[in-house]
């Protein structure tokens, strides 16, 4: 087993839905400053469960949602949407109000969403063969799509679930269990909140199928930049097993809580899905190192202090796994069974983010950091590694800027940098001095988006609205050399529809 992953295409990007604006009220841009980007109001409706209301929709079909303390988060909700003029808030009387915000009088509309994004993609250099069904180069691609349940589903629990259609890769399927259509980011929570003494709190359990997903701020994996990639070439530097190797793999059930609008905490168990459960949600198997021994733990801690217009994050986040290799990924042996000797991966990470809100602009600054220790136990007996240990490290560091209100322009620039132990076996030899080469990657990616409505009402709200990116990746180093690492360059320009 390898102890880096590449990811080509098989990690979908994050929405704003119509559903979530159906059921708020909101447009899109009070929740983000730029798909998926979240805004201090979007993180505290994630945290609650994807569960507030104030739309022209019922919340539920279950109730009315109509009480106090449903009241008393919605106003508090309401303080973190000054960006745009909301529905009128109830007055400090009128508890009847809340029929005007989730009322018996509204009709239900289940949160449903779709999403498809359509990219052109241009490399460097030509793909390498086989590229069928696709050219070598200048591809237009419908990929991916995907279909959503996203808002509330009771008074306390709500959902974000996928499932998404993805075009093959180049060459096809390298195994019998690749799949076009699978299930993808689910993140389904029960949230509530309380009180101890002067402590208010938001408290919640999550189940949830990628580490990382459930988190509120985007400098953890599952929700980074960039947020659509191209599913003909996609990120090419190796990664950390936390950056999505077990995506869509696993189960995990986990609890948070958010005290006093400041200090975040959360842990979280994960399981592997078995061989033929995982092929049964249209997940290939063989695509992750292997299964998971026992539970693997993650971990959350952030702190995020805001102040007028401003709000500040700094955190730390981990994974620990035991992952057992799969025997045969080829299936030439007929064989679906892991060796019973386990790699260890410790993956510790920290991470920050600055936003300030403008008049008219949001600009913010994200920066995140992974080192992941290894202990390739299995791999290097079975001679799959020349070192017993290495190390992997990760780093981004971010800047975004969004422009205007009604026609949003979002400018946003990206250094990436990956380095860590050299390892012939892992990573091969220099064809020149014969020097094991390193995991070492560098360059950036630029982007210039534009967002239609992005914080006025479409025409067609609370149903439609669109992104449009240019997107740039350049790299200056790959898997430790800088020849031949300007090939893979890549334009990709996409239109993104949610509906």
């Amino acid at each position: 087993m390898t102890a880096t992953i590449l990811i080509v295409g098989s990690v979908t990007p994050a929405n704003a839905l119509p559903s979530f604006a159906r059921q708020t009220g909101q447009p899109c841009g009070t929740c983000h400053t730029d798909f998926p980007a979240l805004t201090p109001y979007g993180r505290r409706f994630k945290l609650l469960g994807y569960t507030p209301g104030g739309g022209p929709f019922r919340t539920t079909p279950f109730s009315s949602n109509a009480g106090i303390a449903a009241r008393a988060e919605y106003q508090k909700l309401r303080a973190y949407a000054s960006a745009v003029a909301g529905p009128p808030a109830p007055g400090a009387s009128d508890l009847n109000a809340n029929a005007s915000i989730n009322g018996d009088d509204k009709e239900w509309v289940p949160p449903v969403s779709m999403m498809a994004i359509v990219g052109y993609t241009h490399t460097q250099a030509p793909l390498p063969p086989p590229t069928a069904p696709y050219n070598p180069n200048d591809n237009v691609v419908l990929s991916p799509f995907s279909a959503f349940w996203g808002g509330a589903i009771t008074n306390d629990i709500g959902a974000f679930a996928q499932v998404t259609y993805n075009a093959p890769p180049p060459g096809g399927f390298g195994d019998p269990f690749g799949h076009t259509w699978t299930w993808d980011n689910t993140d389904v929570r029960f949230a509530g909140t309380g009180s101890l003494g002067p402590l208010d709190f938001i408290y919640g359990i999550t189940a949830n199928n990628n580490p990382s997903v459930q988190d509120v701020w985007n400098t953890t994996p599952a929700w980074s930049f960039p947020y659509a990639v191209s599913t003909i070439l996609g990120p090419q530097q190796p990664t950390t097993i936390v950056e999505g190797a077990f995506a869509a793999h696993v189960g995990g059930v986990g609890v948070y809580t958010f005290i006093n609008d400041l200090l975040y905490l959360e842990v979280t168990g994960y399981k592997t899905l078995s061989f033929s459960q995982q092929n049964a949600v249209g997940t290939d198997p063989f695509a992750a190192p292997g299964l998971l021994g026992g539970v693997a733990p993650y971990w959350r801690a952030a702190i995020e202090p805001h102040w007028g217009r401003h709000s500040f994050m700094l955190g730390t986040f981990g994974l620990y796994t035991q992952v057992h290799p799969w025997i045969d990924t080829s299936f030439a042996s007929w064989t679906s069974d892991v060796f019973p000797m386990a790699d260890k991966f410790t993956d510790i990470g920290f991470d920050s983010q600055y936003q300030y809100q403008g008049d008219n602009f949001w600009f913010t600054l994200r920066g995140s950091f992974i080192r992941e220790f290894q202990r390739l136990d299995q791999t290097f007996a079975n001679a799959g590694s020349s070192n017993l240990t290495n190390q992997l490290n990760t780093m981004k560091l971010q800047a975004s800027l969004a422009l205007g209100s009604d026609n949003r322009v979002v400018l946003t620039g990206q250094y990436f940098n990956v380095w860590g132990t050299s390892d012939a076996i892992l990573f091969g030899t220099d064809p020149l001095t014969g020097v094991a080469l390193t995991p070492n990657s560098n360059g950036w990616t630029a982007e210039i988006a534009y967002i239609p409505f992005g914080v006025s009402k479409s025409p067609l709200w609370p149903w439609f609205n669109a992104r449009i990116g240019l997107q740039y990746t350049y790299y200056n180093k790959l898997n430790g050399t800088t020849v031949g690492a300007q090939n893979n360059n890549t334009l990709f320009l996409h239109a993104w529809f949610a509906m």
